[in-house]
């Protein structure tokens, strides 16, 4: 463990292999989501993201939950303030882009979704490159019954994972479903059993991880623009990213490793 992150919000565990695990950790108030959580998440990220040795991160929850979502007591703030007169606009941008730094990562942040993701904690799961679900944990997206419009990317997010109806009845209604639905929907890579999620997640992460580290840091940044972009323009990209392959030091040892039929060990040069 190291000190980068008060315990207190995060916890950062360095796994070996290029992998780190970011836990959100307040579990008394099943992680709620806070303006300092998000804070410290994204200077971790920032952090982790200047370390050429970091290839994959995973994020999870402490406790039974992965996260209930946005802290009520801040939104209690938030509509005081808004009835003395002040906009809300600029902070909640600034609350969730915050957290919203899992996207943003130049690295595959992995969701270990261990227990119920509910809110801004779902939509956050889902903002993550791949998750992996509990399948009993409930998720779901209950904006509405708290009196509010979707945030945290959720109405951007969901269409693009499940498609327009289904996005649309989830939000509209804020209807829990379990993590196996959620999976079954494609909000999800995969449902397990409750036990299995962190370490499944960690097996796909250092699967990941063992590819070399300059296509995956591209491969982040190309197909986060993919759904933009015409076939022809990616293209380009895509012959762009092997071009700047072609001069590094991991291309050879790939090729070589092929011929000889071995794993490949990529340094990152």
């Amino acid at each position: 463990m190291t000190d980068l992150a008060p315990p207190a919000l995060i916890r950062l565990d360095e796994q070996g292999g290029g992998v780190a695990l970011l836990t959100l950790s307040d579990p008394d108030r099943r992680n709620a989501m806070t303006a300092e959580m998000g804070a410290v998440l994204s200077g971790t990220l920032a952090e982790l993201g200047a370390r050429p040795d970091v290839r994959v991160v995973v994020l999870t929850g402490a406790g039974p939950a992965f996260s209930g979502g946005g802290d009520l007591g801040m939104l209690a703030d938030k509509v005081a303030r808004a009835k003395a007169g002040q906009d809300q606009t600029a902070s909640m941008r600034r609350f969730y882009e915050a957290f919203l730094t899992v996207a943003e990562a130049p690295f595959p942040v992995l969701a270990a979704v261990n227990g119920h993701a509910v809110g801004a904690g779902a939509c956050v799961a889902m903002a993550c490159d791949l998750a992996i679900v509990s399948a009993t944990a409930k998720i779901g997206f209950n904006f509405t019954k708290l009196g509010i419009h979707p945030g945290m990317g959720g109405s951007w997010t969901l269409p693009r994972l499940v498609g327009p109806q289904r996005a649309a009845e989830l939000l509209y209604t804020g209807r829990l479903v379990t993590g196996e639905q959620a999976a079954a929907y494609g909000m999800a890579l995969e449902a397990v059993p409750a036990a299995e999620v962190l370490p499944r997640t960690l097996a796909l992460a250092a699967e990941i991880a063992a590819g070399a580290p300059q296509p995956l840091r591209q491969l982040k940044r190309s197909l986060a623009g993919s759904a933009t972009r015409t076939l022809v323009e990616q293209l380009e990209v895509e012959a762009s990213a092997q071009a700047e392959n072609y001069r590094s030091e991991d291309v050879e040892e790939g090729l070589r490793a092929a011929r000889e039929r071995r794993a490949p060990v990529f340094r990152g040069r």
